[in-house]
């Protein structure tokens, strides 16, 4: 029986295509509206799933559940863990005594970030790669702290691969950057909780193009993650009032690496050519 929501909804994706179809429109229904599961009776989310509620009961117990309530329990707990508001975070930080082991305990809790997020993903890593190779295009999206990871990583992947696009929305314009979105192409989307409008925006809108779908972010059940192709999970701990992002922006960077590897000499050629217009160009100080 899984002990997480994070573990259920690893259960409930490995035996997904095993599941009867009624048990498949249960299961979709919780992993895509988990906080109104939290919230809701059973004939209620059955209701809202369009199952019988003894089908949901006997979902519960095909994953390993005494029943519903067991099972329900999970979602419970996972609103309960919502990561806290900064501003109560901050307010902790100025009224403890710790202030001067502030750098030290932050420097430890990013050092272990950077090992849980190394071990969690090094099959994903390769795995996601390949997915990004194959695609005619890649798009690139993260919002607010998040802008500067996918900038990031779309800058230094287009150094040895002109067809990558950062998705900005400056302006407003993210509904037309959208449209461009294709079939044959892959969306990288960065968020962490709480999770930005427009990523889950862009991971809908390249779910609906048909967009194969790379998400970098910090549960497996996250919005972007959920019907995501590959899933790479960062650990972002931190004493300080916000997350940290060593370990998505080593993680970004790692992906680049395997990909530059994954292309081999013609990415190579691509950045040789870069680098000479860049000097060309003045581009940095002589």
């Amino acid at each position: 029986m899984p002990d997480t929501f994070d573990q259920l909804a690893a259960l409930i994706r490995a035996r997904f295509s095993d599941l009867s179809p009624q048990f498949q429109t249960g299961a979709a229904f919780l992993l895509d509206h988990p906080d109104e599961v939290a919230v809701s009776s059973m004939r209620k989310v059955a209701e809202r799933a369009q199952v019988q509620p003894a089908s949901l009961v006997r979902l519960a117990q095909q994953l390993g559940f005494p029943g519903w309530n067991e099972l329900r329990d999970l979602f419970v707990a996972r609103v309960r863990t919502r990561p806290e508001p900064m501003t109560s975070r901050a307010r902790s930080m100025v009224a403890g005594n710790a202030k001067d082991s502030l750098a030290r305990d932050l420097l430890a809790a990013q050092q272990q970030n950077l090992g849980a997020t190394t071990s969690e993903n090094a099959r994903a890593m390769t795995e996601a790669a390949r997915v990004l190779r194959k695609a005619r295009h890649v798009y690139v999206a993260g919002f607010r702290s998040c802008y500067a990871i996918a900038f990031g990583l779309a800058y230094e992947y287009r150094l040895f691969r002109p067809s990558v696009s950062l998705l900005g929305g400056e302006g407003g314009t993210l509904e037309i950057e959208l449209l461009g979105i294709e079939r044959d192409s892959a969306t990288i989307v960065v968020s962490f909780a709480p999770y930005s409008v427009e990523a889950v925006r862009v991971a809908e809108a390249a779910l609906e193009k048909g967009s194969r779908i790379v998400a970098i972010t910090d549960s497996a059940v996250s919005p972007i993650a959920l019907n995501a192709d590959k899933v790479l999970i960062f650990s972002h701990d931190s004493p300080s009032f916000f997350p940290s992002l060593v370990a998505a922006t080593a993680l970004t960077e790692s992906l680049v690496a395997h990909l530059l590897a994954l292309e081999g000499a013609d990415a190579v050629d691509q950045l040789a050519q870069t680098e000479r217009l860049l000097n060309a160009k003045g581009a940095y100080v002589r």
